[in-house]
């Protein structure tokens, strides 16, 4: 499933939303796609039930966690409302044993791996570099550094490959960062050594302050083939959608085909992290159109279609989503600060003379600050 474009580059073929694979339209309703849905025959009232509850919690946690940075208690976050179906509708495809590499605004994905909410706030207010072991939910740490992660991803990808096991990496990542040598470095490796990797680029329009048409002229998806790479370009606020989408990739990597990359076409609808201030470079009328398109909504007129959505639902999926954001913010409250020498701790598995060498020296340092509280 390639992509091909002979089109005169337009800023328009960057973010044509009608030019994507669906199968939820912006109302809600039911619509047929010939690649996407032999991947959701499966697929009951329950599970769009349970990926309707999943992105509810995603949006409390975001909710949560950017108030707690408003209010002093984390120093920073990264929203991603409007990017819930993405996130979880990729997520629910894999196996346990895949092993996920996410950027920093992945929150849906690490809930649907199993972080729990400690794990979504610790890092952000400096508690601790990493807030979860990756070998217990299979998701590395958050990547901060643009990109990197793809890297990371065929790495492992390629390790899968020798082990002769069928798991699948899968690395997320922006807009902004299909523009990094990272990426396409990753890309180059993946095709050449078919590695079982899927790359999943989060479209949302905006690289901080600077418009997607900036740095691509055609679907970001088009750029996969030349590498070799099957790509699939897909409604990001679908949930459905990227669920199949997810699938079909899985599926080619476990059955020997290589990478794959799906262009997931959605939008940020806040701020790209708390210390931006997207008033100052976006276009009001452009957020709310993307409003009128929100992934949730989408789904819940999906289920109201199918006699899904009563009252008794509702009100388990606030309940549930209420109780997972008050974990959050009582993790965030009771945090405890660690002692400063014990940044250290975990920097290697094994004892390292530099690193005691680094504890000495730390060690005086934090030293000479009690000596100035007993001359006072």
């Amino acid at each position: 499933m390639t992509m091909a474009h002979t089109q005169t580059p337009t800023a328009d073929l960057a973010t044509d939303v009608d030019d994507v694979a669906r199968l939820l339209n912006p109302d809600g309703e039911r619509v047929a796609d010939p690649d996407l849905d032999p991947w959701v025959k499966d697929v009951s009232v329950d599970t769009l039930r349970g990926l309707y509850r999943d992105m509810v919690i995603v949006r409390r946690i975001d909710t949560e966690g950017i108030a707690l940075q408003r209010q002093g208690q984390v120093g920073l976050w990264a929203p991603c409302q409007g990017q819930e179906a993405v996130q979880v509708g990729t997520a629910r495809a894999f196996r346990d044993d895949d092993f996920v590499f996410p950027s920093y605004r992945e929150i849906g994905v690490n809930y649907v791996r199993g972080a729990k909410p400690a794990d979504f706030v610790l890092a952000w207010r400096g508690e601790a570099h990493s807030t979860y072991n990756p070998y217990e939910i299979n998701t590395a740490t958050p990547q901060i550094i643009i990109g990197a992660q793809s890297l990371h991803a065929v790495g492992y990808a390629m390790g899968i490959q020798r082990d002769g096991t069928d798991q699948v990496a899968a690395a997320y990542f922006g807009d902004g960062a299909s523009s990094q040598g990272d990426v396409n470095e990753a890309m180059v490796f993946a095709s050449s050594f078919r590695a079982p990797v899927v790359f999943v680029c989060t479209n949302n329009q905006w690289a901080i302050s600077e418009p997607v048409t900036v740095q691509a002229k055609f679907p970001i998806a088009g750029r996969a083939p030349g590498f070799g790479i099957p790509s699939m370009r897909v409604d990001g606020n679908d949930a459905l959608a990227c669920l199949a989408a997810m699938r079909w990739a899985l599926d080619n990597a476990r059955a020997g085909g290589g990478p794959a990359f799906i262009e997931a076409v959605t939008y940020r609808m806040g701020p790209h992290t708390t210390s931006d201030d997207p008033t100052r470079y976006r276009d009001r009328d452009e957020v709310e159109a993307w409003r009128r398109r929100d992934p949730i909504a989408r789904l819940e007129a999906l289920l109201r279609t199918e006699g899904a959505f009563d009252d008794e639902f509702v009100a388990q999926v606030a309940a549930d989503a209420d109780a997972f954001g008050a974990d959050v913010r009582a993790a965030t409250l009771g945090a405890k600060t660690r002692e400063p020498l014990t940044v250290l701790d975990d920097v290697y598995a094994e004892p390292h003379s530099g690193l005691d060498e680094q504890r000495r020296w730390y060690g005086a340092y934090l030293d000479g600050f009690a000596d100035e509280e007993v001359a006072r």
